[in-house]
């Protein structure tokens, strides 16, 4: 997609996520983005389309380390409970509970008595969140082997974007089919009437950033809500002087560009 419609139709859905914070500040919804998805699908890009206009008292974006030796003895779903939205926010989990039927299933980090454990308590588990009255959407970003191939190798050449790479990045490459066979898993047991999983296609990225900001849109009923006309006070002048000056005794950053 060329980057100027791509703009065009981003700014767009940016006007309306605005919009959706507002009523969700205004109505004090509490709402759960669920991203999963395979590696180099784009989950990062999503988010950042989806959150640089708002305001991340409103946007919170969660995106957990390996948990540590403490949170290993609880249960697995609390250290994601504990950061779950109170009223007027809505959470992005990039990754989330979900781990345990991807990347710790696939490369062995849980037995799998816990894995079908996980997999038979989420739904009813996921089911208690919604009747409390959280909106959760599950989204999971889907990308074509060839072109995962190619952003791997794109990864391996930029030294912006090498960070990216980890060891269980190269692993994960490697058994592409056991991820399939994971998600498939996953999908059909989790996709849920209260909390259901809905595919986006990536492999055109920016295509896939709009698709997604746009279903999220339309999972959340919302109306704009009327601003009050805001007009900047005069500056008071009675205690004015020359503020700049005591600035000069300080240090000031080299003006390189």
């Amino acid at each position: 997609m060329p980057r100027k419609d791509y703009e065009k139709e981003l700014r767009k859905l940016q006007v309306q996520l605005c919009h959706l914070q507002d009523w969700v500040k205004t109505n004090g919804l509490r709402v759960i983005i669920v991203f999963e998805g395979r590696d180099t699908a784009g989950k990062g890009g999503t988010i950042k389309a989806l959150t640089e206009r708002v305001s991340p008292r409103v946007f919170r974006v969660v995106a957990l380390p390996a948990p540590s030796d403490r949170e290993k003895s609880q249960m697995f779903i609390q250290r994601y409970i504990e950061r779950f939205p109170a009223a007027g926010e809505i959470v992005i989990f990039d990754r989330s509970w979900y781990n345990r039927a991807g990347v710790e299933h696939v490369m062995g980090f849980v037995g799998n008595r816990e894995y079908k454990h996980f997999l038979e308590l989420c739904p009813e588990i996921e089911k208690h969140i919604v009747d409390a009255g959280i909106v959760v959407i599950k989204i999971w970003l889907e990308v074509g082997k060839d072109e995962q191939e190619r952003r791997f190798k794109a990864r391996l050449e930029d030294p912006l974007r090498q960070w990216k790479l980890s060891e269980m990045d190269l692993r994960s490459y490697s058994r592409w089919y056991d991820y399939s066979r994971a998600r498939d898993a996953m999908l059909k047991q989790t996709d849920s009437k209260h909390a259901p999983w809905v595919i986006v296609r990536t492999d055109d990225k920016r295509r896939g950033r709009l698709n997604c900001i746009a279903h999220i849109l339309s999972s959340i009923p919302y109306k704009k809500v009327a601003r009050p006309k805001v007009k900047l006070p005069s500056r008071e002048t009675k205690h004015a002087y020359d503020d700049m000056a005591p600035l000069q005794e300080h240090r000031f950053a080299e003006q390189r560009f």
